[in-house]
C-alpha cells in the first residue's frame, strides 16, 4: 500500500514539532477522515529584501500519508521565499512522496492548505 520510502518518514519524520515562538501558523482539518494538521513557519528577511521560510515544523494527527504529506511539504518549503512557497502544489508533494494510493492524494492537499493560511497570517500579522 505504502512505498518503504513514505513508511519510514512516517516512523520517523524530519520536521514534525512545535515550533517555540513562530511568525505564523496554519491549520486545517478534514472532519470525514480526521486528520488535523499544523503548520509552523519563521519568516526571515534576506539581504535582498526577500521574505524566507527559514524554519518550518508541523503537528499533525493523522494517518501515515498525512504525516508524510505534511513532512515532505515542510522539506520543499523549507528556504523558499513565501512568493515560492505559495506555489507550492498538492501534486509537488506527492511528486516527492513517490506513490501514494489515490485515497489518500487529499493528505496533500490538506498541507498544502495548511502551509498558505501559515503564510496568509504571517501576511495579515504584518500588515497590521
Amino acid at each position: 500500500m505504502y512505498s518503504k520510502k513514505v513508511l519510514q518518514r512516517f516512523q520517523k519524520p524530519k520536521f514534525a514539532k512545535k515550533m517555540k515562538d513562530p511568525s505564523s501558523k496554519g491549520k486545517v482539518g478534514n472532519t470525514k477522515c480526521g486528520d488535523i494538521m499544523e503548520i509552523f513557519i519563521k519568516v526571515k528577511t534576506d539581504k535582498n529584501g526577500d521574505e524566507i521560510i527559514k524554519d518550518i515544523s508541523f503537528l499533525t494527527y493523522g494517518c501515515v500519508a498525512a504525516i508524510a504529506s505534511t513532512d515532505y511539504l515542510c522539506e520543499i518549503a523549507k528556504g523558499k521565499t513565501l512568493e515560492k512557497a505559495l506555489k507550492i502544489t498538492s501534486k509537488d508533494v506527492v511528486k516527492k512522496m513517490g506513490s501514494v494510493p489515490a485515497i489518500k492524494l487529499h493528505c496533500s492537499v490538506l498541507a498544502q492548505k495548511a502551509l498558505k493560511e501559515a503564510i496568509e497570517e504571517y501576511k495579515n500579522k504584518k500588515e497590521k
